[in-house]
């Protein structure tokens, strides 16, 4: 939906045009995956697709929603009756950022808003970090609160860990607020320095295709918690601050101190993998050397597959059926257990893969894939 239709439904809604709109990208995550909540290094990119918000200022109290892809009701809640766990519908979102902003003492005194987005949502492409940035970078610029973009993304993960429950770290909030257009984001998790890496795969004649599974999945799941649970029980074990800690060449040594903890020790060994994959793709994008991070990803998606253990038949079956017909390299992306994949692939072969995907995917009785290009994006920002 345009800025034009989504002003248009404000108007309709509350009565009186919003005094802003603004926009707030989902993410593909290119490498580094589940390694944010270790304090590791990740490289996600904006997605053309965003979550749209009209707002509106208000100075009683009063915080009013309303979502085109929801349903018709406006939704009215107080500001002094805001309080994490209370509400388990899409509301928790938008209204767990007024909440974080006002525990961080940000003088929000109420909005109108009416949101609209092209997300797809749980494909693992962070349509809910779309859309706390969009909410919060609205607020941020009605009430003046002069957010730099790395806090603004601090304060959208307190909302979703504290207020909506889901154990996520900092990459979703980080790439939908700071990401460039036609580049990566190269983002050391630990102190939220970044490097905008360039991606313009179509100068070099590539494609990054994002394969939506249609397979559901959740956050706030019991499964991503007992994975990062696992994560901080190795770091104790092993007796650093986190897996960011263990470096790749003493990742062996890590490994026999562990023991018979196998779990353990599988997902410390996906972590430290992980972090060395990241780096490994920016030292060979500098280089000029593109399609060489396809075996990468692939590599990638091994580790996530057999030591994390977070994919699903759908997933496998992207991926094996992409790198049987030419693709150079695909993976899982996301926090697993459904979501997307990626693939890597030569321009030419776009129109061969998906038809293979989608033919696999009918002879295995699954629902239907979506495709779609990931074409490198602007992140957040004000657009009327």
């Amino acid at each position: 939906m345009g800025a034009q239709q989504v002003q248009e439904r404000f108007a309709e809604l509350y009565g009186a045009r919003p005094e802003g709109v603004w926009a707030a990208p989902g993410r593909v995550n290119l490498i580094g995956e589940h390694t944010d909540y270790n304090d590791g290094f990740v490289m996600p990119l904006a997605l053309p697709h965003q979550a749209t918000a009209a707002v509106s200022r208000r100075t009683d109290g009063v915080l009013r929603l309303h979502s085109a892809d929801v349903g018709d009701t406006v939704v009215e809640l107080r500001l002094d009756s805001l309080a994490p766990g209370n509400d388990p519908n899409w509301t928790a979102y938008p209204a767990g950022v007024v909440w974080a902003l006002r525990e961080a003492g940000h003088p929000v005194t109420g909005a109108d808003v009416h949101l609209a987005s092209t997300v797809p949502t749980g494909a693992g492409l962070s349509s809910s970090a779309a859309l706390e940035v969009v909410i919060a970078l609205a607020l941020d610029d009605l009430f003046d609160l002069g957010l730099q973009r790395w806090r603004l993304a601090r304060l959208c993960q307190r909302a979703e860990n504290v207020y909506v429950g889901a154990p996520t770290g900092i990459m979703d909030q980080t790439a939908s607020a700071c990401c460039a257009q036609g580049h990566a984001l190269f983002l050391d998790t630990r102190d939220l320095s970044q490097r905008q890496i360039p991606f313009d795969l179509a100068a070099e004649g590539l494609r990054l295709l994002v394969v939506d599974t249609q397979v559901k999945h959740a956050h706030s799941g019991g499964e991503y918690g007992r994975r990062r649970a696992g994560c901080e029980k190795g770091a104790a074990l092993l007796g650093v601050d986190a897996l960011r800690d263990i470096p790749y060449d003493g990742l062996d040594a890590a490994l026999a101190r562990l023991g018979d903890e196998e779990e353990v020790a599988r997902l410390v060994r996906h972590v430290v993998t992980e972090d060395r994959r990241v780096e490994r793709v920016v030292s060979l994008l500098h280089a000029g050397e593109t399609r060489a991070i396809g075996p990468v990803l692939t590599e990638g998606h091994a580790s996530l597959r057999d030591d994390f253990r977070i994919s699903c038949p759908e997933l496998d079956l992207v991926v094996d059926t992409a790198l049987s017909h030419g693709a150079l390299g695909a993976r899982m992306t996301g926090g697993g257990f459904g979501g997307s994949a990626i693939v890597l692939a030569e321009a030419t072969d776009v129109n061969t893969l998906t038809k293979a995907i989608e033919e696999a995917f009918t002879a295995a009785s699954f629902t239907p894939p979506r495709t779609f290009e990931a074409v490198p994006s602007a992140g957040a920002r004000r657009v009327v």
